[in-house]
């Protein structure tokens, strides 16, 4: 897999400007395998913003962080990652999560914008979680930076339930990605305009 999303990434940094892809490439390169983590004493971390309008139950963050940090698994004793995301309201340690594997602040990010998405619509969180998924495996567009590739989704688009999501319809995610084994610089989930105004930002420190 590795392998596979590295030369695809170099190909797109190489060749890609704005050209849509083949569907699934994107995601390919978002969902890539970035284990076995190796990380320093003091982990990684993560500003995070979130904003939107008032609701029961929607939590705004003004300069939060994530961290992911290496522990012991007391389950175990082996090593294992963990979560610990900081707002100003609350501390909140997440895990633990397989050193091995699948990228927990994507799944994190991911997790709290359909959760958000749920509490700022009236929606199902499944069905608004089924099709982030949907879309970030099967679309996207990918978009050659500086020297970094701009993974990008609209998940909501052509949704035959627009017309109920004040607004969501318009979300975008986004992703710098650095290479394929390497932590996700920045992930991004915005709508357009002032309505609902939401946006869910987390930029590698």
């Amino acid at each position: 897999m590795k392998g596979a999303v590295a030369f695809l990434l170099a190909g797109c940094l190489a060749a890609l400007a704005t050209a849509p892809l083949n569907a699934g490439e994107a995601g390919d390169i978002v969902f890539a395998d970035r284990g076995p983590w190796s990380l320093e004493d003091q982990g990684i971390v993560w500003a995070v913003n979130v904003s939107g309008p008032a609701a029961p139950g929607f939590l705004p963050v003004h300069d939060g962080t994530v961290a992911l940090h290496e522990i012991i698994d007391p389950s175990d004793h082996k090593p294992a990652l963990q979560l610990e995301r900081r707002t100003d309201q609350r501390s909140q340690k997440i895990g633990p999560f397989p050193v091995s594997g699948g990228d927990p602040v994507l799944t994190f990010f991911l997790e709290q914008t359909s959760r958000d998405m749920a509490r700022l619509t009236g929606g199902s969180p499944f069905y608004i979680r089924n099709r982030i998924k949907d879309a970030v495996f099967r679309g996207g567009h990918l978009d050659q930076g500086e020297g970094n590739i701009i993974a990008t989704f609209r998940p909501f688009e052509n949704d035959p339930n627009a017309e109920k999501m004040n607004g969501f319809q318009t979300l975008q995610l986004t992703f710098v990605l650095d290479s394929p084994d390497a932590p996700i610089r920045e992930m991004r989930a915005a709508t357009d305009g002032d309505t609902p105004g939401y946006l869910n930002s987390m930029v590698m420190q």
